[in-house]
């Protein structure tokens, strides 16, 4: 059975290739019973995507110190 910590390294390997079979179905399996990992995966979406888009702001840049 797979515990956290392998399940915390698998969920950042899928963000740069696609998981195997064997690694999706095992991962799957302990999201159904590890809450902490459920949080962690949803956390990692959540600012994956906020990562992903662009912030803009009315606010002018600072100048640069010097």
């Amino acid at each position: 059975m797979m515990n956290c910590r392998q399940a915390v390294r698998l969920m950042s390997e899928a963000m740069d290739r696609p998981l195997k079979g064997g690694e999706r179905f095992a991962l799957r399996f302990h999201w159904l019973i590890c809450v902490g990992c459920r949080n962690y995966r949803r956390q990692l979406s959540f600012l994956r995507e906020a990562c992903g888009q662009e912030v803009t702001t009315d606010e002018p840049a600072p100048p640069p110190s010097t």
